[in-house]
C-alpha cells in the first residue's frame, strides 16, 4: 500500500499514484481528491521506500507506522507536529524506542506525524498486511519462471 502513496518536495500532502506515462505521474491528493500531473523533474518519494534509523538497523516506515497505530488505537497522533523537540523525540522513543537521535531530527518526526494523521483521515492504517500481501504476488510469477 505504502509503495502507492507518494510525498513530492514541494506540495503539501500525501499523494496516491494513479498511473505513469513516459514523462509524468498523475496523482490524486489523499487530503481532497484533486488529480494532478507530476513531472519527473520533481522530487517524489514512495513512502514504501522510507526507513527510519535505529541504533543497530534501519525500520522500515510501515513498521513505525504500525506501531504508531497500536498506541494511538488507530485515532491521530496524541502529540501534535507543532509540539515541543523534547515531546517530538519523546513521542519517537514510545514508539520505536531504539530510535537513532543523532541521525533522526524533530523535523523528521514531525513529518512522520503528519503523514500517519493525513492517513487516519484518509482511512488509511492497516501497512504491513498490504505490504506483505503485494510482495508475495511479486515474487509467485518470478518463481513460476
Amino acid at each position: 500500500m505504502l509503495k502507492k502513496i507518494l510525498s513530492i518536495s514541494g506540495k503539501p500532502g500525501l499523494y496516491r499514484l494513479l498511473s505513469q506515462a513516459k514523462n509524468v505521474f498523475y496523482v490524486e491528493s489523499i487530503n481532497d481528491s484533486k488529480r494532478i500531473p507530476v513531472h519527473s523533474r520533481d522530487r517524489v518519494v514512495s513512502l514504501g521506500d522510507i526507513a527510519i534509523y535505529t541504533e543497530t538497523e534501519e525500520v522500515s516506515l510501515a513498521n513505525v507506522l504500525t506501531s504508531m497505530v497500536a498506541k494511538e488505537n488507530g485515532a491521530k497522533a496524541s502529540v501534535s507536529a507543532d509540539a515541543s523537540q523534547d515531546e517530538l523525540k519523546e513521542y519517537m522513543a514510545a514508539i520505536l524506542p531504539e530510535f537513532d537521535r543523532d541521525r533522526v531530527y524533530p523535523s523528521d518526526i514531525k513529518k512522520l506525524i503528519k503523514w500517519y494523521n493525513l492517513l487516519v483521515e484518509a482511512g488509511i492504517t492497516d501497512f504491513t498486511q498490504k505490504e506483505e500481501e503485494e510482495e508475495a504476488e511479486a515474487e509467485v510469477p518470478e518463481a513460476a519462471e
